[in-house]
């Protein structure tokens, strides 16, 4: 059922995946709240509490599959001005969220083990916090619906050329995500820039400590 998963590490697993879920979408209602849109707030998205950005479905396949999803913050383009800034901030900030959650446990698990205050415990859910955070984050960009990086891409291409992207993509963008996953191809685009920042992230954390 769980293709070889180590049960145990749900443990972990299941609380780093919620805090990374949580932090993404409340990340873009905050940003869509910020830009004067206040449908994510009076949909009750403008919170940390991950029952009100969870897909079930799509949280139980990214614990068991590593492919999954949340539910999408609801925004109002119109109320978003001057709306194709306002876009790439709300479709970056998501990501941004996920990034810095990443360096943050990566250097509270870094200042713990300085101090022996590192736990088997604290390091694998600090570990499990960090490669969701990066794996959401990557994930994310990747230019095909509903994921951030299609509305960032649309929102930067020229007119025309944006509208021919969309009137394609859009129309199969499920089919092409689904066949990325299945031939493992969404790994081959997301580590090698993931594997970037945490080597970024590590040499930060070298200076400081």
């Amino acid at each position: 059922m769980f293709n070889g998963l180590d049960l145990a590490s749900m443990v972990f697993r299941i609380p780093a995946l919620l805090l990374a879920i949580s932090i993404h979408e409340y990340a873009h209602a905050q940003c869509a709240d910020s830009l004067g849109d206040p449908t994510p707030r009076l949909m009750g998205r403008l919170t940390l509490n991950p029952l009100a950005h969870l897909d079930p479905i799509g949280a139980l396949l990214l614990v068991v599959c590593g492919f999954g999803w949340a539910k999408p913050v609801s925004i109002n383009f119109n109320n978003i001005y001057p709306r194709r800034s306002g876009m790439i901030k709300i479709s970056v900030a998501g990501v941004a969220a996920n990034l810095f959650l990443c360096f943050l446990a990566a250097f509270l698990m870094a200042l713990m083990s300085r101090l022996g205050l590192l736990s088997d415990t604290l390091y694998r859910f600090f570990l499990w916090l960090q490669l969701y955070n990066v794996w959401f984050a990557f994930f994310n960009l990747v230019p095909i619906p509903p994921l951030d990086g299609y509305r960032l891409l649309t929102e930067l291409l020229p007119g025309r050329l944006a509208w021919s992207y969309d009137n394609f993509v859009g129309r199969f963008g499920f089919w092409l995500l689904l066949a990325l996953v299945v031939s493992g191809l969404i790994g081959w685009l997301i580590n090698p820039p993931a594997r970037l920042y945490m080597l970024l992230v590590n040499r930060v954390l070298g200076l400081i400590f």
